[in-house]
């Protein structure tokens, strides 16, 4: 069949109008840029480092650090050094063996010069160099050089030193040599541009504390760091490995078991490490790491070792009659209340979620951890069993309590549906009906309540007044929990369980405000609300939906002057510039004792009010603070509030 290409008439001149429109509506093509490799990261380093906060700021850090890291796990490296300078650069040394400083076959251009320079450009890629690695995509030193001011790169190699430094990304003299070498090794020294990033002061606990993380992930590799603006220094070095990570982590909780379960296999070309502990708490604190990478959202690692752990214990049990014929297996909730656990796989090609590296998506490793788990915790089991008889029967115990606590949420579901007449009948809800456009606040007490009812706008504002302080949840078990009044309200408000899970579609609102008093207690029950959320709607947090609302702490009046005060500092420095004048301090503990006026005007009110967004930057730290804080070991706690007597504010009496 043929046909006719040539456009008729009609046809010409719908394309001449076509064109004519292009050519006229004020697109074209000199508005399409073609951006250079580094000029694309510094346009957008988010897609690159996650952002230009703090946790962007310490990627850069961790992404030099890594490199030394690959070099440990290939035993080329048993030695870290990384300083943080008076001026917030850093330097980061290590002794593995040096990038390579000569030609790339083909080009012009050096190898150590590739890495610094180009996306895309290292040795990772499968040619030999590295088995495992924790960058797959070349990306993060060339990243980190971009969004730098300044870097100095040192290589130790072949007998000398070599050295070529950059100014945001670009080469500024070609690599030469400056001394003679002993050893060999990488020195990358680099500041990060203020002009990109809100702020370049690194914190030296959070560095620490991932510092530490990749001690214990590579056993005998020690991790020195140093601040020189401070003068701290600490060390982190673990000959038992991941099995000491979780030690630790469980250092201030009851153990069910005397000594972390350690597991270890290689599937194929997948290296798989667990090692695990079951205390008597009722929460589930499982972290995972891919080549030394933490993917916080988990993965196929995670998903193998839930599955693998949920069926070896079923079958140990029922094996051993300590599950009734007539009883239903264990869940994966019943096998992991209580778990502390830490799952590391090391893999030629790992597949992760973004540069960032936040999740593991590797089918084939789900497979690989689920058949050597499953294996080696059946014969630990076999070994060992005082300590299997102890985990059954912690099991036994929750699923006890989940099936209390599905009684006791079937009553909670029952009273609650979606029609608003059912709603807790102290809620003061708001006529906006799109959950994006409304917020909730969660008061303390009756008489804030009443104040926050009357301040409110009551088109997306709604106010749930919580009586008393809610149950600690760190000490309860799940039937406890759904038994609570409070906690009932709060669940029913929000709408966020259907069916008995947390479910992030139903949520009535995507603004969930804790508003409490500036006192003792007012910072206590804010306590339990975030450990309640953290508990069991994290979700929530993770999708940036709750809130701290921060009241003032002061009204400074003078003559018809009035100041809104939110911290002691600022009460100081506004009395000092006062000083001459008649000065009226009140000091305000609840937030009853402002009129609703005042409570809109100074923590309601969108365009005024300040609000704090709750967000978990390193969940262990968070596991381990919640669980010192309100968990049933009072030694950890009395500790912690005798170090830090002398740093309280605001402390009432």
């Amino acid at each position: 069949m043929s046909q006719n290409l040539v456009p008729s008439d009609s046809e010409q001149n719908n394309n001449n109008k076509l064109n004519s429109q292009n050519n006229n509506d004020g697109y074209n093509a000199e508005h399409v840029q073609i951006l250079d490799e580094i000029e694309a990261v510094r346009l957008r380093p988010g897609m690159y480092i996650g952002g230009t906060g703090r946790d962007g700021l310490h990627h850069l850090l961790y992404e030099i650090v890594y490199n030394s890291i690959d070099e440990a796990m290939e035993g080329y490296c048993d030695h870290i050094e990384v300083t943080i300078h008076k001026d917030n650069s850093i330097t980061v040394v290590d002794n593995g063996r040096g990038v390579p400083v000569d030609i790339i076959p083909g080009t012009e251009i050096t190898a150590l010069e590739a890495v610094l320079t180009h996306l895309h450009a290292g040795a990772k890629f499968g040619k030999g160099a590295y088995s495992i690695s924790s960058g797959l995509h070349g990306v993060g030193a060339a990243a980190v050089n971009a969004l730098s001011t300044w870097l100095r790169a040192e290589v130790r190699r072949q007998g000398n030193i070599y050295l070529q430094e950059y100014k945001k990304g670009i080469p500024t003299e070609p690599i030469h040599v400056i001394g003679e070498a002993t050893d060999t090794g990488t020195t990358i020294s680099f500041l990060a541009d203020d002009s990109i990033f809100e702020d370049i002061n690194y914190d030296f606990n959070v560095t620490y504390q991932r510092l530490r993380e990749l001690a214990f992930l590579n056993k005998g590799v020690p991790i020195h760091l140093k601040d020189e603006r401070s003068g701290q220094e600490k060390a982190a070095y673990f000959e038992g490995g991941i099995a000491s990570f979780v030690h630790r982590l469980n250092r201030n909780r009851q153990v069910i078991h005397s000594a972390p379960i350690y597991l270890s296999a290689t599937v194929e070309s997948t290296a798989i490490e667990v090692a695990m502990q079951y205390n008597s708490s009722f929460t589930d604190s499982s972290f995972c790491f891919a080549n030394c990478v933490n993917t916080k959202e988990g993965g196929t690692h995670l998903t193998g070792f839930r599955s693998a752990l949920t069926r070896a214990l079923n079958d140990y049990a029922r094996k051993n009659k300590l599950i009734k014929d007539s009883d239903a297996n264990f869940t994966g909730e019943d096998v992991r209340q209580g778990l502390v656990s830490i799952i590391s796989v090391k893999l030629p090609e790992p597949q992760f979620e973004g540069q960032t590296k936040s999740k593991l998506g590797n089918p084939e490793v789900r497979s690989h951890v689920e058949v050597a788990v499953a294996d080696k915790l059946t014969l630990y089991l076999e070994q060992h069993p005082d300590e299997a008889r102890a985990i059954i029967g912690k099991g036994l115990t929750a699923a006890k309590a989940r099936e209390a606590a599905r009684k006791a949420r079937d009553l909670v579901l029952k009273k609650s549906s979606f029609d608003t007449s059912t709603l807790p009948g102290k809620l003061v809800d708001c006529s906006e009906k799109n959950p994006e456009l409304c917020e909730i606040y969660l008061v303390e007490g009756d008489s804030a309540g009443g104040s926050a009812k009357q301040g409110r706008d009551r088109r997306y504002q709604a106010i749930l007044p919580l009586k008393g302080k809610i149950l600690n949840v760190e000490k309860a078990s799940q039937d406890r929990i759904l038994q609570h009044e409070e906690i009932r309200a709060l669940i029913t408000a929000l709408r966020a369980n259907s069916d008995g899970e947390f479910n992030l579609a139903k949520l009535r609102y995507h603004r969930i405000i804790i508003m409490t008093d500036a006192d003792i207690d007012g910072s206590h029950i804010r306590t339990l609300l975030l450990t309640f959320f953290y508990r069991h709607m994290v979700d929530l947090i993770n999708e940036g939906y709750l809130y701290i609302a921060q009241p003032p702490l002061y009204r400074i009046k003078s003559g018809k002057k009035q100041y809104w005060v939110y911290s002691d500092q600022e009460r100081e420095r506004i009395t000092k510039e006062l000083q001459g004048s008649k000065v009226e301090i009140q000091r305000y503990k609840g937030l009853g004792e402002m009129s609703p006026e005042q409570l809109w005007s100074t923590t309601m009110n969108p365009a005024s009010r300040t609000l704090f967004k709750v967000h978990v930057e390193d969940a262990m730290s968070v596991d381990q603070t919640f669980q010192m804080l309100m968990g049933s070991e009072v030694l950890p706690r009395k500790n912690f509030i005798q170090a830090h007597a002398q740093s309280v504010r605001n402390l009432d009496v």
